[in-house]
């Protein structure tokens, strides 16, 4: 997978992994990371995704980053706001007020733009990338956070051998192998959801489960 599967994604619509409902994860378990409102959250492959805007309505300051210039048109053009744009790095920043989502590749990110982040939410990053490229992407968080900064994550599991992804299946081992030797990990909540997610079981998956992590950066 590279970088223009995604761009073409974008392009032709076929976003069937977009929610336009805020995750009700992110709902139930974000107060158990005690965040002061105020700080900075970055969501890495953050789409169009309404999540930010739950965030900024709890009083968090919002950092995406998105490789899809459409993606982020359309955030900012559905959501009424009209943004200010200006190259940043190896990014183009599009910002208003108390978000900003820098269009570029997620693997280009320095600690030079996460000024003021503590914390990272991330709801469809680790899934939508094939096994090779988790492993670099757990790789690339590691080196931008420091000693303390938590990750919300939130992961799929299902028998790779019905469906080929993305999203794709992340098992509770592979969590631990991707993020043991540098975070502390709780598994707050694995549940079978399959029954709500029609999408998936047309595609042909038969169990579905959905577990939420609280990762903390050692």
């Amino acid at each position: 997978m590279n970088l223009s599967f995604w761009h073409e994604r974008w392009e032709r619509n076929e976003i069937g992994f977009h929610q336009t409902d805020i995750n009700f994860y992110l709902q139930e378990f974000w107060p158990l990371l005690q965040l002061p409102k105020g700080q900075r959250v970055l969501v890495p492959l953050c789409g169009k995704s309404n999540d930010m805007l739950w965030l900024l309505e709890q009083g968090y300051l919002v950092l995406g980053v998105e490789i899809s210039p459409v993606a982020v048109v359309a955030f900012f053009t559905e959501n009424q706001l009209t943004p200010h744009t200006v190259p940043k790095g190896a990014f183009i920043s599009w910002s208003q007020a108390e978000i900003e989502i820098l269009c570029g590749d997620y693997f280009a990110l320095t600690t030079a733009e996460l000024t003021g982040v503590t914390t990272v939410y991330d709801r469809a990053s680790l899934i939508a990338l094939p096994e090779a490229m988790r492993q670099r992407y757990a790789q690339q968080l590691t080196v931008l956070l420091t000693p303390g900064m938590k990750v919300l994550l939130i992961t799929l599991a299902y028998s790779s051998s019905e469906m080929i992804g993305p999203p794709f299946s992340v098992e509770e081992q592979e969590v631990y192998v991707l993020y043991q030797d540098n975070f502390e990990i709780t598994l707050l909540a694995t549940k079978e959801t399959l029954a709500g997610n029609s999408k998936l079981a047309a595609r042909g998956v038969s169990s579905l489960w959905e577990s939420v992590y609280l990762l903390e950066r050692r």
